[in-house]
C-alpha cells in the first residue's frame, strides 16, 4: 500500500492537491496529508504525467521548512537598538502605511520614491505579483524590471523564434542524441532525467557541455568541458561544419527560415580551430559533435539559463537557438530545443494585475540587478539603475534619475544575498532615511536589514495557480493547513496594506479564491479551452490544449515578424544589435589577458539549495557541508593553494573568504562557488555576490553572475584585519 492509499483510508485525514511554488522548471504537483489542521506528510502527485510522483530532495523536506522552529510567526519591528520585537498586524500596517503616506504626499518624493522588489521566491500567479501588482499600479510606484535570472536568454530566444516555445519535454525520451548545454539537469530539472534515461535505453547518447563536471555530466555519456561564456563561439563553429559539409536541411531552411545566406557568410569565419581557441573544446571534437548533431535523428537540445549569465549571453542563446532550424529537427518528435516552455502559456493577466490602474505616463522602471545603484542618493548613480534593455534606448542621465528611493518593499526575494554588488546593496539598506519592509518566512539577510518584517505563508497555507517553464501543465494550489502563527498570504498582506493606505477599489476586496476563479475564466486563448475552474478543483492540474504530439514548428509557423526562424532579424537591427548570430567574448577574458593570474568565477546553485531558499533546513545544510570554492589542481598549484585551505577571492567590486576544494571537476581557469549561502554561514560574513558587479548582459539588462574576473590567493594573517 502506498503512502497515498494509506492516508486516504485513515479516518480524519484529508489529502489535498497542490503544486510546488519554487523557481524550477518542473512545477511539481504534490499531495499533502492533513489531520486536524496539521500537515502529516507530503509527496509528489503520482498522477502527474511529467513529475510522476517524485519530488526533489529540497521540496521533499518542505514540511520541515513549514514547521521550522525559526519560522516567523508574528510581525516584527526593529527598535532603535537594532533589536526586533513582535507587534500586532494592526500596529505594523498602521505604522508602515503612515510612513508610505508621508512619502506619497510629499511633493519632493511622491509615488516613484517607493520601490517594490521581488522575484521568484514563489512563481505563483497570485502570491507572486497578483495583488501586489494591483497595489503598485494603483499607487503609481516605481516599477521593477525582473531581469536577474533569464532575461538575456529570453531576448535571444525571442529574436530568433518569436516566443520561448519548447519541444514537449516528455519527447526527450524519443531523441537519439541529446545535448545538455549548460544545464545541470539532475540538480535543477530532475524530472527531465527519466526521459533522458528512457532515450538512452533505446540507444541515445547524452552529451553535457559545461565548464564543470556536474552530477549530470558524470551521469551522462560524455562531458565536453567549455570555458564559461564562450558558448556562442561553439554554436557558430558547429554551424560552420554543418553548412560547410552540406549537412543542413535544405528544404526546412528554404521554407521556414529567414537569412540563411547571411548566416552562412557569418559562420564561414568560425572554423573549428578558431572556436577551439575561444572555447577550449578541441577542434576535432567540434567537428565530430557537429556531424553527430546533424546526422543523428531526432536530436534534442536542453539549454539552461546559466550559459546566458555573461556579457554576450543573449547572443549565445540566439546562436544555439538557430541550430534546430538549421538541421530541421523541429520536424521530428524528439527533436528541437528546450530553454523554456513558458511561451506556450498564453496567459491574459490584465484582470489579475490590473495594469489599467497605472498612471500615464508610466512611472520609472529600475533594473533589479542594480539595486545598489537604485538605493543611492546620488542622482548620477541612481540613473545607472534605470532599465535600459536595448542599445537603441537612450542612456539615462542624472536628470532622468527621479527622486531617491525612500521605501523598499521586498517580497519573494532576498536581495541582500542574491543581488549583485552586495556591498552597494548593504550601503543602501543601511540608509537611516530608508523604510525597508520585508515579507518573509525567516530572518534572512534581507529581513535582518528591514525596519518591519511581516510573516508570510508558505505554499501549504494559501491559494495559488502556476504555469510551468519546463512542461505543458497548468496547476492549482489549494491551501492544506491554516496559516502558521499569525502569518498571512502575500495577497492578504497587500490587500490590508491597500486598505490602510485608503484604497477603496473593489479589486482590493476580492478574496483569493474568487481572484483565481475569475482569472481562469478570463483566459481566451485556444490552449486554455478545456481548462476550467471546476476541472482544476477536481484534478489539480491540466495539460494545455495543444496537440499531442506537440511539434510546434514542424511546419514553420514561428511567431516572428516573418513567420520564420530568423537567422537574420530586422528587429534586432532596429534595436541596435548585429542582426546575425555573433560572438561577444566574456568580460573576464579582458582581465585575464591583462593579468596572468585572473580566473573566472561562476556560482551555480548548490544541489540542496534553490538560490538562497532551503539554506536553513538543517538536513540540507549537512548535505552541502559548508561554503567553499572549487579550483582546478593546476590553478591551485600555481597559487600555492592546498585542498581545504582558506583563500581570498577578489573582484573589482569586493572580496570573499572561502575554503578551497581542489578538484578536476572544474576546468582550468575557472573557479566555482556553489551558492547561495546566507552570510551568517560564511567565514567572513559575506556572500558570493560580493564579487558580482552590477554589469549587464548584451540583451535585456540581465546579470553577469558567471562572468566575474577574480584573483585567488591564500589567506594570510593580515586578512584578519579586514578588507584591504
Amino acid at each position: 500500500m502506498t503512502r497515498r492509499d494509506e492516508y486516504r483510508t485513515k479516518p480524519g485525514v484529508r489529502v489535498i492537491t497542490g503544486a510546488c511554488p519554487h523557481d524550477c522548471p518542473d512545477t511539481c504537483a504534490w499531495e499533502v496529508a492533513v489531520e486536524k489542521g496539521r500537515a502529516l506528510d507530503l509527496w509528489g502527485h503520482p498522477g502527474h504525467p511529467f513529475t510522476a510522483g517524485r519530488l526533489c530532495g529540497k521540496v521533499d523536506r518542505y514540511l520541515e521548512r513549514t514547521y521550522h522552529p525559526d519560522r516567523l510567526r508574528a510581525p516584527l519591528r526593529r527598535g532603535p537598538d537594532g533589536a526586533y520585537s513582535p507587534i500586532s498586524w494592526e500596529t505594523a500596517l498602521a505604522e508602515i502605511s503612515a510612513r508610505l503616506r508621508g512619502i506619497l504626499d510629499d511633493p519632493q518624493y511622491g509615488p516613484e520614491a517607493i520601490l517594490p522588489y521581488s522575484y521568484g521566491g514563489t512563481l505563483g500567479l497570485l502570491q507572486g505579483e497578483g495583488v501586489a501588482a494591483r497595489l503598485w499600479n494603483a499607487l503609481g510606484t516605481s516599477q521593477l524590471a525582473r531581469t536577474i535570472c533569464a532575461e538575456a536568454g529570453s531576448w535571444g530566444h525571442r529574436y530568433t523564434t518569436g516566443r520561448p516555445i519548447a519541444m514537449d519535454p516528455m519527447d526527450f525520451a524519443r531523441a537519439r542524441l541529446i545535448l545538455i548545454w549548460g544545464s545541470n539537469t539532475l540538480t535543477s530539472n530532475m524530472h527531465l532525467w527519466p526521459q533522458i534515461l528512457a532515450a538512452r535505453k533505446q540507444g541515445a547518447r547524452a552529451l553535457v557541455i559545461d565548464p564543470a563536471n556536474t552530477r549530470t555530466a558524470r551521469a551522462a555519456d560524455e562531458w565536453i568541458p567549455i570555458r564559461p561564456g564562450t558558448d556562442a563561439a561553439l554554436a557558430l563553429a558547429l554551424m560552420h561544419v554543418i553548412i560547410g559539409e552540406g549537412l543542413h536541411d535544405r528544404d526546412y531552411v528554404a521554407r521556414h527560415t529567414l537569412g540563411f545566406d547571411a548566416l552562412r557568410e557569418r559562420v564561414a569565419a568560425w572554423t573549428p580551430a578558431r572556436a577551439e581557441a575561444e572555447t577550449g573544446v578541441p577542434r576535432a571534437r567540434i567537428v565530430r559533435l557537429a556531424r553527430a548533431y546533424a546526422t543523428t535523428r531526432p536530436a534534442a537540445i536542453r539549454l539552461n539559463y546559466g550559459l546566458q549569465r555573461h556579457r554576450g549571453g543573449g547572443m549565445a542563446v540566439r546562436a544555439i537557438t538557430c541550430l534546430p532550424a538549421l538541421i530541421g529537427s523541429w520536424r521530428e518528435r524528439g527533436g528541437g530545443l528546450q530553454l523554456s516552455s513558458s511561451g506556450s502559456f498564453h496567459l491574459d493577466k490584465r484582470g489579475l494585475e490590473r495594469p489599467d490602474l497605472r498612471p500615464d505616463p508610466a512611472p520609472r522602471t529600475f533594473n533589479m540587478i542594480r539595486l545598489g545603484d537604485a538605493l543611492s542618493l546620488e542622482p548620477h548613480i541612481r540613473a545607472r539603475a534605470l532599465f535600459r534593455p536595448r542599445p537603441v534606448d537612450p542612456a539615462p542621465t542624472a536628470a532622468d534619475a527621479g527622486p531617491p528611493v525612500k521605501a523598499l518593499i521586498v517580497y519573494n526575494c532576498n536581495p541582500a544575498a542574491v543581488a549583485p554588488d552586495l556591498a552597494a546593496v548593504r550601503r543602501g539598506l543601511a540608509r537611516p532615511d530608508l523604510l525597508t519592509v520585508a515579507l518573509e518566512h525567516f530572518m534572512t539577510d534581507t529581513a535582518k536589514a528591514a525596519d518591519y518584517v511581516l510573516p508570510a505563508t508558505t505554499q501549504l497555507e494559501h491559494w495559488d495557480a502556476h504555469k510551468s517553464y519546463g512542461h505543458l501543465f497548468f496547476a492549482l494550489n489549494r491551501p492544506a493547513i491554516p496559516p502558521v502563527g499569525e502569518s498571512l498570504a502575500n495577497s492578504e498582506i497587500f490587500r490590508r496594506l491597500a486598505r490602510a493606505l485608503g484604497r477603496r477599489e473593489p479589486c482590493f476586496e476580492e478574496p483569493d479564491e474568487q481572484i483565481l476563479e475569475r482569472f481562469v475564466a478570463a483566459q481566451t486563448h485556444p490552449s486554455f479551452r478545456s481548462i476550467t475552474w471546476a476541472r482544476l478543483l477536481a484534478e489539480g492540474f491540466a495539460r494545455l490544449d495543444v496537440p499531442d504530439p506537440y511539434l510546434p514548428f514542424a511546419e514553420g509557423g514561428f511567431p516572428t515578424p516573418s513567420g520564420k526562424c530568423e537567422f537574420f532579424s530586422q528587429t534586432m537591427a532596429d534595436d541596435g544589435y548585429d542582426p546575425v548570430p555573433n560572438y561577444t567574448p566574456p568580460a573576464y577574458t579582458e582581465r585575464a589577458s591583462a593579468t596572468d593570474d585572473a580566473l573566472c568565477c561562476i556560482s551555480p546553485p548548490a544541489h540542496s539549495f534553490l538560490n538562497s531558499s532551503f539554506v536553513n533546513v538543517e538536513r540540507l545544510r549537512r548535505r552541502e557541508r559548508a561554503p567553499c570554492v572549487f579550483i582546478h589542481p593546476e590553478d591551485a598549484r600555481a597559487r600555492d593553494i592546498d585542498d581545504g585551505a582558506s583563500v581570498i577571492l577578489e573582484s573589482r567590486v569586493g572580496r570573499v573568504e572561502l575554503p578551497a576544494r581542489v578538484s578536476e571537476d572544474v576546468i582550468r581557469g575557472t573557479v566555482l562557488a556553489p551558492g547561495i549561502w546566507w552570510t551568517s554561514d560564511t567565514p567572513d560574513q559575506k556572500g558570493i555576490n560580493e564579487l558580482t558587479p552590477q554589469d549587464e548582459t548584451d540583451m535585456g539588462g540581465g546579470a553577469v553572475f558567471y562572468d566575474i574576473s577574480v584573483r585567488v590567493r591564500p589567506t594570510t594573517s593580515s586578512d584578519a584585519a579586514g578588507p584591504a
